[in-house]
């Protein structure tokens, strides 16, 4: 058990400073709301207005999203690989392949829906 000490400590440090920022960010945040504030944001593209009552979110917001995903995930996943291809089984290398294989199907995915045309 000594040797899990650090661990759990560590853990209930960070489960400590999380419920503690969430507790005291009402209390010393601003109160001042302008309309800039409660509008929508739509990572970086000019918010669409919408109906009365509310409306659909343009799909290219849900895009630029899922392409984010994808190439994220693709970076974290392939920087270990490279680092280590030297030391890599056939197999492996195999199993790469097949994740490139899943990662081009969501690019080719996301192209044809036109999540790359900006216009």
């Amino acid at each position: 058990m000594t040797a899990y000490t650090p661990i759990l400590v560590l853990g209930g440090l960070a489960a400590l400073f999380a419920i503690g920022s969430i507790a005291i960010a009402p209390l010393t945040g601003p109160k001042r709301y302008n309309r800039a504030k409660l509008d929508r944001y739509e990572s970086g593209i000019e918010p669409s207005p919408l109906p009365a009552g509310g409306g659909r979110i343009p799909v290219k917001y849900f895009f630029t999203a899922m392409m984010f995903i994808v190439f994220d995930i693709e970076i974290v996943f392939l920087y270990p690989f490279a680092v280590a291809f030297d030391q890599m089984s056939w197999f492996a290398v195999f199993a790469m392949m097949l994740f490139l294989v899943n990662v081009t199907i969501a690019y080719a995915y996301e192209w044809r829906r036109g999540g790359m045309e900006w216009t």
